[in-house]
């Protein structure tokens, strides 16, 4: 979205407020949502989506 320069009031339009917020702190959204952006901005999840794996202790 960043590098897109989408505003929040764009998203508004399909996405609730509290969404949106998770969002923005890089917490759990669900596949519904990850669907809706990757339909709004015309890309495949891989596109949206970073796999980081957990660092092993």
């Amino acid at each position: 979205m960043i590098d897109r320069e989408v505003k929040k009031g764009e998203l508004r339009s399909f996405l609730s407020s509290a969404t949106i917020a998770k969002l923005g702190k890089d917490e759990y959204v669900s596949m519904e949502v990850l669907d809706k952006l990757c339909s709004y901005f015309g890309v495949s999840l891989e596109e949206i989506v970073e796999h980081i794996p957990d660092k092993e202790e």
